[in-house]
């Protein structure tokens, strides 16, 4: 079965069919830049020439970078601020002549890699990470997930985390990757005192370098690993969420947790945990 996902990000929109038995693209992804500015209207339509490239009808599901809650965005950290308080998912819907389903970037990145990815069959505290334009969060304990967490806002020696640990703020400060390692280290190790996580999943595009990071982050007592899925996490999780929200009795794929009053289908079950 396939479903389309979108990954909306601070650089970058990517996307494609994915095949939600295997947990992986079902062809190669299509990618447009991010707009400058990031306004609502701008990025609608990179989500609209990502999606019309593959010639798709029906369900969408898309990532934020940021804050979702029914289908409307509440925060803006990394894209324009007109985004605060849209119906981003209806609005997106009307555009694409199909539902959508709109989740946090991270979170989306972070079902996919319990379902499909590192985290799999992981029942105790499990953080993802994603280090890209920001730092995205997915935190899950016991297979649950706790939805637009947004650790990478976390105060750090009186600077926002993610201004010193992202892969921005390596780009932007030309910094080595030992020097760089020891900020991603500092940073681990606050969240690592805050949760007590057994497992740090890191995501986003650096996640396809780890070999030159990971080994020279020490001192952290939680298991450190990348992620399986690496930069297409986002797009599988975005699809997965799309799927479940079609068809809500299918338990074969673990759901998003809504703000509402019922919860949905347990994550644990579903994930089959």
């Amino acid at each position: 079965m396939d479903v389309f996902g979108v990954d909306i990000g601070g650089s970058g929109i990517k996307g494609a069919p994915v095949d939600l038995e295997r947990g992986d693209l079902a062809t190669e992804r299509h990618k447009v830049l991010t707009p400058q500015p990031a306004t609502p209207e701008a990025v609608m339509d990179g989500v609209c020439e990502v999606v019309e490239h593959f010639g798709w009808r029906g369900p969408v599901g898309a990532t934020y970078p940021g804050v979702v809650v029914d289908g409307t965005t509440r925060t803006a950290a990394n894209v324009d601020k007109s985004w605060i308080g849209v119906d981003a998912a209806g609005r997106l819907s009307e555009r694409l002549g199909a539902p959508v389903t709109l989740v946090n970037d991270a979170d989306a990145a972070g079902i996919a890699e319990l379902r499909f990815g590192a985290g799999r069959g992981r029942t105790g505290t499990v953080i993802l990470l994603t280090l890209g334009t920001g730092i995205g969060s997915a935190l899950f304990t016991g297979g649950h997930l706790v939805p637009n967490t947004e650790l990478g806002h976390l105060e750090l020696r009186g600077h926002e985390a993610e201004t010193r640990a992202s892969t921005r703020a390596k780009e932007e400060g030309d910094l080595s990757w030992q020097h760089w390692a020891r900020r991603v280290e500092k940073y681990l190790a606050h969240v690592e005192m805050l949760f007590s996580p057994e497992l740090f999943i890191i995501g986003g595009g650096v996640s396809r370098k780890a070999d030159k990071f990971l080994p020279l982050i020490k001192g952290i007592k939680a298991e450190v690993v990348p992620a399986q899925l690496r930069n297409n996490a986002g797009i599988v999780g975005a699809a997965m969420a799309a799927s479940l929200a079609a068809h809500p009795a299918d338990q074969a794929l673990p759901p998003l947790p809504g703000p509402s009053a019922d919860p949905g289908p347990d994550l644990g079950a579903a994930a089959g945990f």
